[in-house]
């Protein structure tokens, strides 16, 4: 399932959508910039690297934007 992410205006900024086990983030060009793993709780960037405990997927794809 995909969920959009927007601003106030309404304009895309990106979304997240449950990949297998995990669920994984776009900005609104389609480039992917990590995924959260439900099962270690824990977030990783684009390059695999954890950027942090719990589900910091929005916060990615708010900053990369």
């Amino acid at each position: 399932m995909r969920q959009d992410l927007r601003d106030s205006t309404g304009k895309l900024l990106g979304w997240r959508q449950q990949m297998g086990r995990q669920v994984k983030g776009y900005v609104a060009t389609g480039t992917p910039v990590g995924w959260y793993d439900p099962l270690m709780d824990a977030t990783y960037d684009r390059n695999g690297r954890r950027v942090g405990i719990g589900d910091l997927l929005t916060s990615l794809i708010v900053i990369v934007r």
